[in-house]
């Protein structure tokens, strides 16, 4: 094979994360130390070789809580669109007729240079590791992450470099500007191998608190095999790029193998579990809990690297955690008057988890909230998910400013006190009891008999305003009962990237495809059943202790189906980034997106409006970013044909 590179690996190795570490036995996270870059001798050291591990974590930072690559994994899907305040990253993405994907828009960049980049430091760690006397236990580590980038680009691509310019999987010390793709076997060959490598030498328990483990590498072992085994089925005719053949009779070994790894997991759990609640996995008070596996991480230490968390204006770029503005709406703009006739605004903006930062980007579809929605009526009344992922019902802060005012006039004229729910999303069955026209001047709000608080129903949403999500959100420690001087900063909370619950939902789709339907079923219902439970209620602030496991149980249909699992993935990581890698996976992209439905721009539009997408075959895979061919010293006709073929001139 001609050797080849990539224009954003330098000689220098892992340049974006610029830090080094520190480890020993009595520490208990990773300790950072700033360096501008990497290069070739450092990796030669003990500490280099630390120092380029600490890296493999703190690349997580540069896509996941991005707002612009959570928007390219999620607007454009069956769960997200673009809101009132979309600039051309988030309308390019939803294929609508509004924007364009092309490999200069950020669509097409997602995280490819920050992979790569990685992949080099990897291969550096693992080929100067063992000469260094690093355990193969810390090596294994960067195995891990060298599959897991590789993972990430060959879902999104298609086929990519394994040689970057010294030969497979090794570690370039020069940079070379020609380059050749691998086709999608090869690469999964690849990232196999290296998993089953960190596999077998990685510990059972994590060395520092969120490090990789046995179970880690399982989990996405498990991932990759199932997606392979989908690439070979190809039941839609999906094309792929670089052409190669595919055997859909291998499919069934590939799925047997993520079926048989996501159980091996589950029965052997080693240091996770799977927390009471749904609640309990996502509040912010309890990050880090035993079902989160890996996260990128952040704090209110303002640790190097951290990458400005908080202090005054976010700058909205990595390593910055800001992707949940992009799913707010700007909530501020409601206006009431208080027991003087003053006008204020009754929910301000605040540094805690379900408000924050409004930016307006990304709005979910409203047919998801509607009947035979993921989220419809009969969903909502029983699925604990529902509250626990959605910010429905606005509290007053307007005293945590320093106002004194005793109340605000709420719906019916009623009274509103500080910290009382002044605005609600309710259910589509609550439509025909709400007075729109009685709440003049209220932003599309609507009343209810006997409520103080104004409500909309959900089959109103709009690119203007709609239900925020409330997992993503900020939180703060340091408010000091105010609403928080840094409330416009981004998010000290970690970025959950793996999760032990995964594995249940990819047993079950596995069983799917193995026609081993009391298995799916199974394994499904272990999460459906933890959904039904609830001891807090997020949207009320107060404990709520129900138990509707035995209903959810109960509505499990008989025969599960590739379409129910996505129902349950859809419940389960609502607005996390997973859903685009779930649809193309499955190749159901096509099928559940190409139509919703959704209100128009301003906050009094009520009426949903048919909105249809174009969503190509060949838009499976993204396009190769046009800086990496730019980049590249080859022929015109070489560059095109690099290029996938739904993207070229």
């Amino acid at each position: 094979m001609i050797t080849k590179s990539i224009k954003y690996i330098l000689a220098a190795g892992l340049v974006c994360c610029g830090l080094s570490t520190t480890m020993t036995s009595c520490n208990s996270v990773l300790d950072e130390q700033p360096r501008s870059q990497f290069d070739p001798t450092y990796f030669s050291t003990k500490a280099g070789i630390e120092g380029g591990l600490t890296s493999l974590y703190a690349h997580l930072r540069y896509f996941y809580g991005n707002g612009y690559y959570l928007n390219t994994l999620e607007t454009g899907t069956d769960e997200y669109t673009y809101a009132q305040s979309a600039d051309g990253n988030f309308k390019d993405a939803d294929l609508s007729g509004v924007g364009s994907v092309t490999p200069t828009s950020t669509v097409a960049g997602g995280a490819w240079g920050t992979l790569f980049s990685n992949i080099n430091t990897c291969s550096g760690v693992i080929e100067n590791g063992e000469a260094a006397g690093m355990d193969a236990s810390l090596l294994a580590e960067a195995y891990f992450f060298r599959a897991f980038d590789y993972f990430i680009l060959v879902q999104t691509y298609g086929g990519v470099p394994l040689d970057l310019g010294a030969g497979e999987l090794k570690f370039n010390t020069s940079p070379i500007r020609t380059s050749v793709r691998n086709t999608v076997p090869e690469v999964y060959k690849a990232i196999f191998d290296d998993l089953e490598k960190a596999l077998a030498d990685l510990p059972e328990n994590p060395r520092l608190t969120g490090t990789a483990t046995k179970n880690l590498a399982r989990l996405y072992l498990s991932k990759a095999y199932l997606t392979y085994a989908w690439w070979l089925e190809n039941p839609n005719n999906i094309p792929t790029y670089p052409e190669t053949t595919r055997d859909a009779g291998q499919s069934q070994i590939y799925f047997q193998k993520a079926f048989d790894m996501a159980k091996a997991a589950i029965d052997n759990p080693g240091p996770y579990a799977l927390q009471p609640t749904f609640y309990d996995v996502n509040v912010a008070t309890n990050d880090r809990n035993s079902e989160c596996m890996l996260y990128a991480d952040h704090d209110e230490d303002e640790k190097y690297g951290n990458g400005g968390v908080g202090y005054g204006w976010g700058s909205g770029g990595s390593p910055e955690n800001f992707a949940y503005w992009m799913e707010t709406w700007n909530y501020t703009e409601m206006i009431a008057k208080n027991d003087k006739g003053e006008n204020i605004n009754p929910v301000q903006r605040e540094a805690v988890q379900g408000l924050g930062r409004p930016w307006t980007r990304m709005a979910p579809i409203a047919d998801a909230f509607m009947e035979g929605g993921v989220w419809e009526d009969d969903v909502k009344a029983i699925d604990s998910r529902y509250d626990a992922t959605f910010t429905l019902s606005y509290f007053t802060n307007w005293d945590k400013a320093g106002n004194p005012s005793p109340y605000v006039i709420g719906a019916n004229g009623m009274q509103v006190k500080p910290d009382e729910i002044y605005f609600s999303w309710v259910p589509e069955s609550d439509d025909s009891k709400i007075n729109y026209t009685g709440a003049d001047g209220k932003l599309g709000f609507g009343e209810m008999a006997g409520r103080p608080d104004f409500v909309v129903a959900v089959n109103h949403i709009s690119r203007k305003k709609y239900p925020c999500n409330w997992k993503i959100g900020i939180y703060r420690t340091d408010n000091d009962g105010s609403l928080g001087s840094k409330v416009n900063g981004g998010s000290p909370r970690p970025w959950n990237v793996a999760k032990f619950s995964e594995f249940y939902l990819l047993a079950a789709e596995a069983a799917v495809k193995l026609g081993k339907n009391d298995d799916a079923k199974k394994y499904v219902n272990v999460l459906r059943a933890r959904a039904g439970k609830q001891t807090y209620c997020v949207n009320k602030r107060a404990t709520q202790i129900v138990d509707h496991s035995a209903e959810m149980i109960a509505a499990t249909p008989d025969v599960i189906d590739i379409d129910f699992i996505l129902d349950e993935r859809s419940r389960e990581f609502w607005g996390e980034g997973y859903r685009w890698f779930d649809l193309v996976r499955t190749q159901k992209w096509a099928e559940r997106a190409t139509i919703y439905h959704i209100a128009g721009d301003g906050y009094t539009d009520m009426d949903l409006k048919e909105v249809k997408r174009d969503i190509p075959a060949g838009y499976y895979l993204r396009p190769i970013p046009q800086g990496q061919l730019d980049g590249m010293e080859m022929t015109a006709e070489e560059k095109a044909n690099y290029q996938n073929p739904a993207y070229r001139n």
